[in-house]
């Protein structure tokens, strides 16, 4: 099969870092595995810091790629969700071979039926954002999803213009926040504003005077998706008492989880992932649940895709133009790459 993969850590300026390779195909589908035929791929943060994360060689070659969309081709006898012939869309693993290439294995306990109403690039851009903005939301923060309990309440999203920014603005606002998303340049400004912030505030600023601007001395809860070193102290000073933080980006150094936190009663909130795979945990289902939920909104019209960018085929070229737009810090939304060159 055909798949592009790294042998070496290197940077995405290297012609090596990421090469076109003729694979075997996975032995399986065994267990509660489906065997997909991948047609379309996006790429996300985790798919560079990956690639540059490692060290020495890797025989056989490693496979990247954690969003895809695709068919089932096979089931494994413990199968109970889908048929040979479903489209699916997911994040998958990342303890497992990735998405890119022709042929993946994946638990059926973290796929979706594809959205009916989207082709299967901007299906591929949805699994990683959405789930990790939803778990986030919805599972580890204590909001819900339903019932407009948040009306009146503010939601602040640090990074409204990247992957899991889109899907963040999206969700909260479905949930009955208004959603204040933080954007430094008018095109990320202008995308946000699209996903359904009612506010943009440019993060490059204190952030406090520019709400107080707005009408907003505080806020209810806050989604650092950028930095959390570089927001720590800013946020603790606008959260509401009994406030909610939710993180995904791992600190630099240390945090101080002192006052104001402490005296406002804050809660701090992590969200990964890929920890329900990783650890094998007793609710690895909900992320098909999730993903089924989120598909029936987007058929609905009450979510969309955050695919900003087609890059063409999946090759080692594509993807590593791919890789040099998120590392540029510039992307805006989703990128994804659909059928193979």
């Amino acid at each position: 099969m055909k798949a592009v993969a790294l042998t070496r850590y290197l940077p995405i300026d290297d012609p090596h870092s990421l090469q076109d390779f003729d694979l075997p195909e996975p032995a399986g589908p065994h267990g509660r595995d489906l065997l997909v035929g991948v047609q379309a791929v996006s790429v996300n943060p985790v798919d560079t810091k990956l690639r540059r994360a490692g060290t020495g060689e890797e025989n056989p070659p490693r496979v990247l790629g954690f969003d895809a969309a695709g068919t089932v081709l096979a089931v494994g006898p413990e199968v109970t969700a889908f048929e040979v012939g479903d489209a699916v869309y997911y994040a998958g693993d990342v303890t497992r071979p990735g998405c890119n290439a022709q042929l993946q294995l994946v638990d059926e306990r973290l796929a979706g039926r594809k959205p009916a109403t989207l082709d299967f690039a901007e299906a591929a851009a949805l699994p990683l954002t959405t789930l990790t903005a939803w778990e986030l939301l919805f599972q580890r923060m204590p909001c819900q999803l339903d019932g407009r309990r948040h009306a009146g309440q503010v939601l602040l999203v640090v990074g409204g213009a990247g992957g899991v920014g889109s899907m963040a603005i999206q969700l909260g606002r479905h949930a009955g926040f208004t959603v204040v998303a933080t954007a430094s340049r008018e095109e990320t400004a202008a995308w946000c504003r699209q996903m359904g912030a009612a506010h943009v505030v440019d993060h490059h600023q204190p952030l406090a005077p520019q709400l107080r601007a707005l009408g907003i001395v505080e806020v209810d809860a806050a989604l650092n998706l950028a930095d959390t070193d570089a927001y720590w102290q800013q946020l603790g000073e606008l959260l509401a008492p009994q406030g909610h933080v939710g993180l995904v980006v791992e600190p630099r150094g240390e945090l101080r989880i002192g006052d104001p936190y402490k005296a406002k009663c804050i809660g701090i909130h992590w969200e990964f992932m890929f920890a329900r795979a990783r650890f094998r945990t007793d609710d690895m289902i909900e992320q098909h649940r999730i993903l089924t939920r989120a598909a029936s909104l987007i058929d609905a019209g009450e979510l969309r895709s955050p695919l900003n960018r087609r890059l063409g085929p999946i090759g080692a070229a594509n993807l590593r133009e791919a890789h040099r737009l998120l590392e540029s810090g510039r992307s805006i939304g989703k990128l994804a790459l659909e059928g193979w060159g």
